[in-house]
């Protein structure tokens, strides 16, 4: 075993440092600007959310699941209506509607997602032009989130058996809006970005993670397709309507800085792309399960019959109740794989939730990654794997 290198310095980094992504600890050990070791110390903003879960019915859980990926909130929610209908054993009876606006919500989302990624890396990097411009077209994006759901960040959209609500004129005639507009501005990204020299000499051979290594540590998401692998939960295991979608799963080999970028740019294109099938594929219809059991009933039915009445009541009180049984469920996240385990035990509460928090993976990796580079690299390094700490921590 080779002897390791004597430290001149420990540097503390963060937790308050603008450029962790949040409230993340790096304890570096350097020879001169050199990182000869590292550790992560996390936990700054742990909320225990699986165990509040587990102290809430079904129906209460997802405000809280908001706000663990807070910048992905739909996709948070997808990921536990999914387990949740797994249990129930009703995820072929939710109305096509409700699928396919589950879908268009999530890509919209990742869109979202990215561009909050590309703009703060950037400006961490020294490209300030850049930052404004993403949260230019984010803006779009908040606002139909808005007029379909009501909130901006946290949407509350999802429910289990369908979704909240359907569309409006105004939301459909804005996100055609969106979509014939917002792939200009990706080029715009990256004719600031994609060949600038500073940009390539920051990114370029910076934070190597190769396929074997990203997969031997649980990597998923653009940094495990940055590294030549084409795992994507969407095509292995398809979940909502994504088996009837037509869609590219950008793949690079270098497993660099500069590839993570590359494959995330490419994602927003191809989730433009997925939100015109599903416009084009769009059935009318309900976007709730009609299944008292599961979604409140209809006001004229709860107040035109006595059945009505105690299924409302019965659903209020008592909640959701799903048989004895465990699942786990995942979907595509902004970072990888987002995936719920539950254990039920037949109440109206899970007797045990966790999550899969793909940001906790993908940062597992950083004390290995950082030998070797210098302290300007630890920024561009962290930026890349775009981590997400409220998720981290949970």
């Amino acid at each position: 075993m080779a002897e390791r290198e004597r430290a001149d310095l420990i540097l503390n980094m963060g937790p308050q440092h603008p450029s962790t992504h949040g409230v993340l600890r790096l304890i570096l050990e350097l020879q001169g600007e050199k990182i000869v070791g590292a550790d992560t110390v996390i936990g700054y903003v742990h909320r225990g959310v699986e165990k509040l879960a587990e102290h809430r019915k079904y129906m209460q859980i997802l405000p809280v699941f908001d706000r663990v990926d807070y910048v992905s909130a739909n996709t948070n929610e997808l990921g536990f209506v999914l387990a949740v209908e797994k249990l129930l054993g009703i995820e072929d009876k939710v109305p096509e509607r409700a699928q396919f606006l589950r879908v268009i919500m999530a890509e919209l989302t990742r869109i979202s997602s990215h561009l909050i990624w590309l703009g703060t890396h950037a400006l961490e990097l020294g490209a300030m032009s850049v930052f404004l411009y993403a949260f230019r077209e984010r803006e779009k994006i908040l606002d139909l989130f808005e007029e379909i759901a009501g909130g901006r960040l946290h949407t509350g959209y999802m429910r289990i058996g369908g979704v909240a609500y359907d569309t409006t004129p105004r939301f459909l005639e804005e996100l055609q809006e969106f979509l014939e507009l917002f792939p200009s501005k990706v080029d715009e990204y990256e004719t600031l970005l994609t060949e600038n020299r500073i940009w390539l000499s920051r990114t370029k051979g910076v934070g190597v993670i190769d396929k074997e290594t990203a997969v031997n540590w649980g990597i998923t998401g653009p940094t495990l397709r940055a590294a030549g692998s084409d795992y994507d939960v969407r095509k292995y295991y398809p979940y909502c309507v994504y088996d009837r979608l037509d869609f590219k799963v950008p793949v690079y080999h270098a497993g660099d800085v500069y590839d993570r970028y590359r494959v995330r740019m490419d994602e927003m294109r191809e989730s433009v792309k997925i939100i015109k099938q599903c416009l084009e594929k769009m059935p009318e219809g309900p976007v709730q399960i009609e299944d008292p059991t599961v979604i409140l009933p209809p006001k004229e039915e709860v107040y035109n019959t006595m059945v009505g009445l105690i299924q409302h009541f019965e659903l209020v009180i008592h909640g959701i109740a799903p048989p004895k049984g465990e699942v786990y469920a995942a979907v595509e996240g902004p970072r990888g794989e987002l995936g719920y385990y539950i254990v039920s035990d037949g109440t109206n509460k899970p007797y045990r939730l966790r999550i899969r928090p793909p940001s906790l993976i993908n940062i597992a990796i950083l004390p290995e990654l950082l030998k070797g580079h210098y302290v300007a690299d630890v920024i561009s390094i962290i930026g890349s794997l775009d981590p997400l700490m409220g998720e981290v921590d949970r």
